[in-house]
């Protein structure tokens, strides 16, 4: 039996805290061959899980288990560390960095010399594995004084997130119009909030329609509702006088309750003008609770938009299920730099105004074709994103050892410049 250890946000509600969770499951479905520990680390300022379920009671025995184990000198055959590859460290024979991967076209030099001390990599969706195989960097070789160019040469894996099975719990809403649109986003650049929002309210000033945001800064505390309605308030005031609504949704909500507002009678399609997303984890929700999607066709959320199909002469082709809306591919913005995770010089995705109102149009207009898709999209993920298929694949990638590399030597020898 191997002993794993898992370092990640487990308790953290965040997409990263969600991604440890999928590990910790993964692992767990197979406890003939896993010994599970645990280290659980804060991930920025979000809040955390507070319900008392069976699996916080057994996240709370392994936190407790690895702190005794470690007090006993124990240690461990694999690791497994959940977080930005800048946090990625050498701390069993095997290492394994799990990431969300890059929202943009490139990751940093940081995250290229972090990849060399990993055995393998497992991201959330291909656009994310991609920005892994095809970022280098120039860099010195120390003995030779030779120009190199340095790039992630560990295998790279892909492990989506699980399509779940969840009785929806029912939600009151004050909603004052039959046919809304949501959207589910934290309030920072990336996310690109404010044009959802403005666009939104420009297209449907004048019609009986509504927009929910779901929305936080970090935390689901009353300062950040406070702080998450005034930046709405302020935003909104040059549009007094329309008939269209925007509702602020801010506060911890279950799973159940995420479900029953995904299948509320009033919510009617999921909207993201997001600039980049390592998976997109609620437009997956979305998709697989059979709400119309709108959003870019770029990132990771590609990987779970698109189902086969067949055309009349049979042949099977890659179709959108979803409304896209058009986009140009532009440098990321200066406040969106993050030094050593979201590098300046690479580039996101920047949907187009004009397309997104029309799209969001047409929707509303032609909302039975719109849902129609929706439904077989939801079928095909339900089916091909299960529980069981995701946990699988994580498993056979951990136990599936890699071949043991001194990468420790070549980290030695070059310096990214």
């Amino acid at each position: 039996m191997k002993k794993v250890i898992v370092r990640g946000p487990a308790l953290s509600q965040s997409g990263y805290g969600e991604h440890t969770r999928l590990v910790l499951r993964s692992l767990r479905s197979r406890s003939d061959i896993f010994d599970v520990y645990l280290i659980n680390i804060n991930w920025g300022q979000t809040g955390w899980i507070w319900e008392e379920t069976e699996e916080r009671q057994w996240i709370d025995h392994l936190l407790q288990k690895t702190i005794q184990y470690s007090q006993q000198g124990g240690q461990f055959d694999i690791s497994l560390q959940v977080t930005i590859p800048n946090e990625w460290d050498n701390s069993a024979p095997i290492n394994i960095g799990v990431t969300a991967g890059i929202e943009s076209t490139k990751i940093t030099p940081q995250w290229v010399e972090k990849s060399l001390s990993m055995n393998k990599i497992i991201v959330t969706s291909n656009h994310a594995k991609f920005g892994f195989e095809n970022s280098e960097y120039p860099a010195t070789n120390n003995q030779t004084g030779e120009q190199v160019s340095v790039k992630t040469t560990c295998p790279i894996e892909v492990v989506n997130y699980p399509a779940k099975d969840i009785e929806p719990k029912d939600i009151e809403l004050d909603l004052e119009h039959d046919f809304n649109f949501i959207t589910v986003a934290t309030w920072i650049p990336r996310k690109n909030l404010e044009n959802t929002v403005k666009w939104f309210v420009e297209e449907f000033y004048d019609k009986e329609v509504g927009l929910v945001v779901k929305t936080s800064l970090a935390k689901n505390c009353l300062q950040d509702r406070e702080t998450s309605f005034m930046k709405l308030k302020e935003l909104l005031k040059e549009y007094e006088g329309r008939k269209c609504s925007v509702k602020l949704l801010h506060g911890d909500m279950s799973e159940q309750e995420m479900t029953g507002l995904y299948q509320h009678p009033k919510i009617k399609a999921f909207v993201s003008l997001s600039h980049g997303e390592g998976f997109g984890l609620p437009m997956f929700e979305a998709a697989y609770n059979a709400l119309p999607i709108v959003a870019p066709a770029w990132g990771g959320q590609c990987d779970f938009l698109y189902m086969p199909v067949k055309n009349k002469s049979g042949k099977t082709k890659s179709t959108p299920m979803f409304s896209s809306v058009s986009y140009d591919i532009k440098p990321v913005q200066q406040e969106a730099v993050w030094e050593g995770v979201i590098q300046a010089d690479s580039q996101w995705c920047f949907p187009k105004e004009w397309d997104y109102k029309k799209t969001i149009r047409d929707v509303a207009k032609n909302y039975g074709s719109a849902k129609s898709k929706a439904k077989k999209l939801q079928k095909y993920v339900k089916e091909e994103f299960s529980q069981e298929q995701q946990y699988e694949k994580m498993v056979n990638i951990i136990f599936d050892e890699p071949e043991m590399i001194d990468w420790m030597s070549e980290i030695q020898q070059t310096q990214t410049v």
